[in-house]
């Protein structure tokens, strides 16, 4: 493609070379540069692609995007740019023909819920006969391709890629997670987003290699409704106005508030042997009884801001009624059937915070005893094990304490902080190091009544110790120690 086509949206100054010349493809990454590509000098927290400019051109770069200036042979074109993140995102929308706008692309933004809320928009419009591709946390879902997720949001070539490939193989609509950090980034500019979605706004991804405040936070998560024709607010999130400051779009909202377009009246919990869930009663534009397998009051919040937007698609409502009963997310409190006695469950609560929402959550439905599973990852912060074990010891009747991603540090150096936060409390626990033995302990010691839940691997198909990744699925091992105990 001739690179004055690529630079047709973008404002930019031409201080070395020529225009008129044919770019072969677009890289970010020097590893991946080849003869007659156009070269991404990102400032990133690790490194700085200007750095590489002299060796990108030495492998046969015809176009280095910059911010800063490079010395590299003045046969190579050098575009100088504002921001070369916004560049690389406009530069990657024309590469790929602007795929975003010959769909529909919906996009969630929000502290929690955005991944729930991805699958169950896609399991309702499927049902409807649209066809879907997915971007999000988990993975991206193109067809029958599945791709496993590095970030919640990728780098705006990939994007670009994935909403052309769906295209291609006739998608209607995707549906995306759209992180604080994307924004930031600018990893979606240029994206026409049909619908934008707010869920709900915590302190979360605060910190040197995040956002500097909380402000920062939010700011960047109200630039999802300046880049969507209609936005679809929680109208019960404190944060919700000013999350609408300069808002370019159409605005609807869900809720409990009974102003909200879609609010939610006389909701329960439905509690059954292995099986919780909330049934509650949808008001305003639409008028019909919903229940969910999802326990807790977000999955109310979740389903609302799904049927809002396939209310925009004219979905009829039998078919939001039967794909919400159906839809499962992968380590979202996802529902694993081992007994007629107690209910076990997998969630991907790998913070304090993520963990007290399960943790009181799941307490509402009154168990029996609340079992908890969990471990810590190594090389992260040591006070998040302190704070975990505190509010497992808290909040449940029993934790069992075990190992997560130890990545180069000790297991039981790893446990030893998880205990002193625990040890803070009343709460009760034991530790057993290895994930699949303190599993089987917990299946083996359930009572009638129990609600167990294994935390913080959640979708994770995998063990990381010492810089390998093992492969390790909770919901194989569960399989595994049943089949064990049917042998006897």
């Amino acid at each position: 493609m001739k690179l004055n086509q690529l630079l047709e949206r973008l404002s930019y100054e031409c201080v070395q070379g020529t225009l008129d010349v044919e770019v072969t493809d677009i890289v970010n990454d020097s590893r991946k540069a080849s003869e007659g590509c156009l070269f991404f000098c990102i400032r990133g927290a690790v490194a700085d692609g200007h750095k590489f400019a002299r060796e990108v051109a030495e492998k046969g770069a015809k176009v280095l995007v910059v911010q800063d200036a490079v010395d590299v042979p003045d046969t190579v074109t050098v575009i100088r740019v504002p921001d070369s993140r916004y560049a690389m995102a406009l530069i990657a929308a024309a590469w790929y023909g602007y795929p975003a706008e010959k769909m529909k692309v919906i996009g969630i933004t929000g502290t929690k819920g955005k991944t729930t809320i991805t699958y169950m928009i896609k399991s309702i419009l499927e049902a409807a006969g649209f066809r879907v591709g997915l971007i999000g946390t988990i993975e991206a879902i193109i067809g029958d391709t599945v791709i496993p997720a590095s970030s919640t949001t990728p780098e705006s070539v990939t994007i670009q890629k994935y909403l052309a490939q769906m295209l291609e193989i006739g998608c209607d609509c995707a549906v995306m997670e759209v992180s604080s950090q994307g924004l930031m980034l600018h990893r979606t500019a240029g994206i026409p987003f049909e619908i934008g979605i707010f869920t709900n706004l915590e302190p979360d991804h605060i910190g040197p290699a995040e956002h500097k405040s909380f402000e920062e936070y939010l700011h960047c998560k109200s630039l999802l409704f300046r880049q969507c024709r209609l936005g679809i607010l929680n109208r019960d999130d404190a944060h919700m106005e000013e999350i609408l400051e300069g808002h370019t779009c159409r605005v609807e909202t869900f809720g409990f508030d009974e102003k909200a377009d879609f609010c939610a009246m006389d909701a329960k919990l439905v509690s059954k042997p292995g099986y919780l869930g909330i049934a509650y009663h949808v008001k305003g534009k639409r008028d019909f009884a919903v229940e969910i397998d999802i326990p807790g009051t977000f999955s109310i919040y979740n389903s609302l801001a799904a049927i809002a937007v396939c209310d925009c698609f004219g979905v009829e409502e039998a078919k939001m009624i039967a794909a919400l009963k159906q839809v499962k997310v992968k380590g979202r409190i996802e529902m694993i059937k081992v007994s007629e006695d107690f209910t076990l469950m997998i969630d991907y609560a790998h913070n304090a915070m993520s963990l007290k929402s399960l943790l009181t959550t799941l307490k509402e439905y009154h168990p029996k005893r609340l079992v908890c599973v969990f471990g810590c990852g190594g090389n992260r912060a040591r006070s998040r094990r302190f704070e975990m074990g505190e509010v497992s010891g808290n909040y449940a009747d029993f934790t069992i304490i075990t190992s997560d991603n130890p990545r180069f540090e000790e297991p039981e150096a790893i446990l030893a902080d998880i205990e002193t936060g625990i040890a803070k409390t009343d709460g009760k626990y034991i530790k057993i190091i290895d994930r699949k033995e303190a599993i089987a302990y917990a299946i083996h010691h359930g009572q009638p009544g129990d609600v167990i839940v294994l935390a913080g691997k959640g979708h994770e198909d995998y063990q990381e110790i010492r810089g390998v990744k093992y492969p390790m699925d909770e919901r194989v091992l569960i399989q595994e120690i049943l089949a064990e105990d049917a042998q006897g």
